[in-house]
């Protein structure tokens, strides 16, 4: 190793934050294994380098023992003292071994050293910095896609979509660009693994807070969401300022920000609707766009029985009970929907569909 190496490492140490004592040591523990690998020997070995010169050294280490018993680790106290009459039991003492043609041995396994340092650092750093953003979204390229698996370039690292957390009606494409919930971030031998999400309902939530300034300030409130992903979404918002309406400031000006996120989702609906305390209004807005003639609560089994028009009965349930499904989830409240004309002369409602 020459000076320019060690000024090497001194720079890599500063730009990967590691410390250089930590890749120091790790390269002398490297050098040892590789002086008794290279040499034969099982002697015990302790390697000095200069950190400023690039110099080095190999030391057999012989500890002072009354009787040496083990040539390659012990000497004896009256060979000892021949050395030097200072030594005593328990010294250890140092004596040059350093091989003619360690140098590039020792430059090579140094290199070796270093670039699985800067290799592992990397990782810790790339797992810190994405496990501070679990739960919020992050966009990237497709890079490839195995089997069922999409894989996606971050800035520093891939990520991963697996089938389960993907959107059956999407299609990717190798350089396509996309925006993605990151689910979990786990750490694994290889590095850490980015699991992302395009199906979880926290990616909704996201968008919203990104294309709603009112809800990243908390004027507007998202008091619940429901999500069945390509399809259909239903939100409940609420404002903390009566000046604020909080439906008209998610829809936006004619529509643009819900539009954006409804083509960031690549088509799927959203209703937003205005959350109420009073879980009368709360299901009836959450039947939206159905128009409600009545709810009767049943506070004892959590049921919702709804009185609908004739005509507004399909679309109230929805395509395969869809809107009743989402309407449910999104409110708590089991639904139980009837049109008017089911629901005369039955005792709280009727029971025609049920979400």
């Amino acid at each position: 190793m020459n000076a320019d190496f060690i000024q090497a490492i001194h720079d890599l140490a500063r730009e990967r934050g590691i410390e250089e004592a930590i890749l120091f040591e790790a390269i002398e523990a490297a050098l040892s294994s590789a002086y008794k690998r290279n040499f034969g020997t099982s002697q015990n070995v302790k390697i000095d380098i200069n950190h400023t010169t690039g110099e080095m050294h190999v030391y057999s280490q012989l500890r002072v023992v009354d009787t040496a018993e083990d040539a390659l680790s012990e000497i004896s106290l009256a060979d000892a003292k021949m050395i030097s009459p200072t030594y005593e039991l328990d010294d250890v003492i140092l004596q040059e071994v350093t091989p003619r043609d360690f140098g590039r041995i020792a430059a090579q396994t140094a290199k070796q050293v270093v670039v699985q340092r800067i290799r592992e650092a990397e990782r810790v750093q790339v797992y810190d910095e994405y496990t501070d953003r679990e739960a919020d979204i992050i966009s990237g390229i497709v890079s490839h896609i195995e089997g069922r698996n999409i894989f996606v370039e971050l800035n520093k690292t891939e990520a991963i979509l697996l089938p389960a957390e993907q959107v059956n009606a999407e299609i990717y494409r190798p350089g396509d660009r996309i925006k993605a919930y990151v689910l979990e971030v786990k750490r694994t031998p290889k590095g850490p693994q980015i699991v992302l999400s395009r199906s979880h309902p926290g990616l909704l939530k996201r968008l919203l807070e990104l294309e709603v300034p009112e809800i990243h300030d908390g004027i507007v409130e998202l008091r619940g969401l429901a999500r069945e992903a390509g399809s259909r979404s239903k939100i409940a918002v609420f404002s903390r300022d009566t000046n604020v309406d909080a439906v008209g400031a998610c829809v936006g000006p004619r529509g643009m920000r819900i539009q954006a996120i409804v083509n960031e989702l690549r088509g799927e609906k959203i209703d937003v609707i205005s959350y109420d305390d009073d879980p009368d209004k709360y299901v009836a807005n959450a039947l939206s766009p159905a128009k409600v003639t009545d709810v009767i609560i049943d506070e004892e089994n959590k049921i919702a029985h709804v009185v609908v028009p004739d005509y507004q009965l399909s679309l109230a349930i929805g395509k395969e009970g869809q809107n009743a499904r989402l309407a449910a989830k999104l409110t708590g409240w089991k639904i139980d929907i009837s049109s008017e004309s089911q629901a005369v002369g039955k005792p709280g409602g009727g029971s025609s569909d049920e979400a």
